[in-house]
């Protein structure tokens, strides 16, 4: 295998990074100390009028967008009374009007109600919680304030990379904290005051232990895939967590999905909540699904197949175990594309570079396991294809919604043996979905914008 796990036998095309709604990251970091020095954010804290003049956005997207993200009431971020610095550094993060989830989660979490919110995938839940976080922090208090829940390691770094785009402009100090990575540097850097901790919850909740993070003043705790969050791997720690934040904390937990654990924890932690429910339809509308029936042993072929009729910008395609993930990703190699693979059994400092690069546009394809199922905003991403198909909904609905970010046009092929037929039509049902039988020929108009 190559170096970092990545394997890559051609990289001449280089591949565009979409910039988007959905806020992806250019870089990953674990550390964000945050600060005003533009002129523009100057200006703005003296009460300019011409603020929006000196902001740097970046080109308009003007790819097609669903209903997912233009159904809204019309409202702007300006209506929400914002702090100045706030909304210069959310236009200049490319957003021009709130999401209809935005438009929903904002005001209320604004106004210190408890939200639980479901909304799909890549609709902008990730800014729909970030924002308010920020306007409610307050930079001259030097403790920790807000709390950030996240599954995963390196959604955790997404995250707290969005909150360093959105908040660049506020003096605000954010550590991003997971496992996998040396406690001690995280001590050390919780000696110096820090506003808001992103990170997942065992890291967290082991500093907190450690008295190395005091969490008793911390009035707003969000956590994102409270569904994967509250479930038992998480549960205990997540209580604990709750349990430690102070008496008057405000909760906000988002997701697509939520099962029964979810309920459970509502009522004990938050029975008077806001519930937000933007899942009329659970699927991305901007998504085609497909399915070919194959053979196990055929299934290389079908995937080399795929690659030379469809127009990639860049893929994910998702395997079932580590095993099959460095497997697959040597046969692909074999096959002349260039690729990287990525699994929770690497070390974290290879999954770091191969997350970056692949973001960066590195290579096309990406071969993984359920490591990146959940919450990664890559733009550029326009295929998903599920090399051995999941086996419960929820699965199927994150995997595909790694496509279609933010109300674009994406594809999800679906491979499918002859055990994964009652899987097909369980998940069918449960979606209120149809996957399609894969034609000889896609119309690109699709999933290419």
């Amino acid at each position: 295998m190559a170096s970092f796990a990545s394997i890559s036998k051609n990289n001449s095309s280089t591949v565009p990074t979409g910039g988007g709604g959905g806020g992806g990251a250019a870089a990953i970091t674990t550390t964000t100390t945050i600060t005003a020095t533009t002129t523009a954010a100057a200006a703005a804290s003296e009460g300019g009028d011409n603020w929006k003049a000196d902001l740097k956005a970046p080109t308009k997207d003007t790819r097609i967008q669903t209903r997912d993200v233009t159904a809204t009431k019309g409202t702007e971020f300006e209506d929400y009374g914002l702090k100045r610095e706030l909304l210069m550094g959310i236009f200049e993060k490319g957003f021009e009007k709130p999401s209809p989830i935005q438009e929903e989660a904002i005001p209320k979490l604004l106004l210190g109600n408890n939200v639980l919110a479901r909304a799909k995938n890549g609709t902008g839940k990730t800014a729909a919680f970030i924002i308010p976080v920020l306007d409610k922090v307050d930079v001259a208090k030097q403790y920790i304030q807000a709390v950030i829940l996240i599954p995963t390691r390196e959604l955790a770094l997404q995250t707290s990379a969005i909150v360093k785009e959105l908040g660049k402009h506020i003096k605000i100090e954010v550590v991003a904290t997971t496992g996998g990575t040396n406690l001690r540097d995280d001590i050390l850097r919780l000696m110096s005051p820090v506003h808001v901790i992103v990170g997942t919850p065992g890291r967290i909740d082991d500093l907190a232990g450690k008295n190395a993070a005091d969490l008793s003043k911390v009035q707003i705790l969000i956590m994102d895939e409270a569904d994967k969050l509250l479930s038992p791997e998480f549960l205990p720690v997540v209580e604990s967590l709750v349990n430690r934040c102070a008496p008057t904390r405000q909760l906000g937990l988002f997701s697509a999905t939520y099962p029964n654990a979810v309920k459970a924890f509502k009522e004990q932690f938050m029975p008077d909540c806001t519930i937000i429910n933007l899942m009329e339809e659970l699927t991305l509308l901007g998504i085609t699904q497909y399915y070919a029936f194959v053979e196990e042993k055929k299934k290389v072929a079908c995937l080399h197949t795929l690659f030379s009729r469809l127009e990639i910008n860049q893929s994910i395609i998702f395997c079932q175990t580590v095993s099959r993930v460095e497997l697959l990703a040597k046969k692909i190699t074999d096959l002349g594309y260039s690729c990287f693979y990525i699994h929770a059994k690497m070390t974290q400092q290879d999954r770091n570079r191969v997350f970056h690069e692949f973001r960066n546009g590195a290579t096309r394809h990406l071969v993984t396991s359920d490591l990146v199922a959940r919450g990664i905003d890559i733009q550029s991403v326009n295929v998903v294809i599920n090399f051995d198909f999941p086996k419960t909904p929820e699965t199927y609905l994150h995997r595909i919604g790694r496509s279609g970010r933010f109300g674009h046009l994406g594809l999800a092929v679906n491979l499918i043996t002859y055990e994964d037929r009652h899987n097909l039509y369980t998940i069918e049902t449960a979606l209120g979905t149809e996957i399609q039988p894969i034609p000889a020929t896609i119309d690109r108009a699709k999933y290419c914008t």
